[in-house]
């Protein structure tokens, strides 16, 4: 019983943290519609018009609007802004699908994480949680602060900059980078 009321204690901090901070940043993803997919949510977004790109160059509108539930880990503009200008252009070419698609669903874990969830699992992994991406790698979840950090494979990270944009057919949790698969 006395390492199951600190450890406890400590799930509830960061979730009153995490949520308190997160309820205070203005985003486009915290006015999505939870009866919408995370498809029509993102077609409705102003701040993901990249990401919508790169879901239909990839042929994952099918699969985002209907089947789930899936957690997206989804930069926004201001992210992919933070690529070379040519490497956007380039995955976004009809001859790069195969390598879009990877990056696409490197930012995609299959089930529904919320916050409390990924901060639940990092808990239990002593402050790291992995999880296996729809590509088949994995992403790494630690603490900063109060802020979750996601690290892939090449040892690059995005910080959840707004979590738990709820969808029908799953979540969205807005970064602030494009996370890579170790092998791009």
């Amino acid at each position: 019983m006395k390492f199951i009321m600190p450890r406890l204690s400590l799930i509830l901090l960061f979730v009153t943290f995490f949520s308190t901070a997160q309820k205070n940043k203005t985003s486009i993803v915290s006015e999505m519609d939870p009866e919408k997919s995370i498809l029509t949510n993102t077609e409705d977004s102003e701040n993901h018009k990249t990401l919508l790109a790169a879901m239909r160059g990839s042929d994952l509108e099918e699969v985002l609007g209907y089947d789930g539930p899936f957690t997206v880990f989804a930069p926004s503009d201001k992210a992919f802004g933070k690529l070379p200008r040519h490497k956007v252009a380039e995955l976004l070419r009809p001859e790069n699908k195969k390598q879009l698609q990877e990056v696409m669903t490197y930012h995609i874990v299959a089930g529904n994480f919320s916050a409390s969830k990924i901060l639940q699992a990092m808990c239990q992994g002593k402050g790291k949680a992995t999880f296996t991406t729809v590509h088949g790698d994995e992403i790494t979840a630690t603490m900063n602060g109060i802020d979750i950090i996601l690290t892939d494979g090449s040892g690059s990270s995005a910080k959840i900059t707004t979590a738990d944009a709820n969808q029908c057919n799953g979540v969205i949790h807005e970064i602030d980078s494009v996370i890579l698969p170790a092998k791009l």
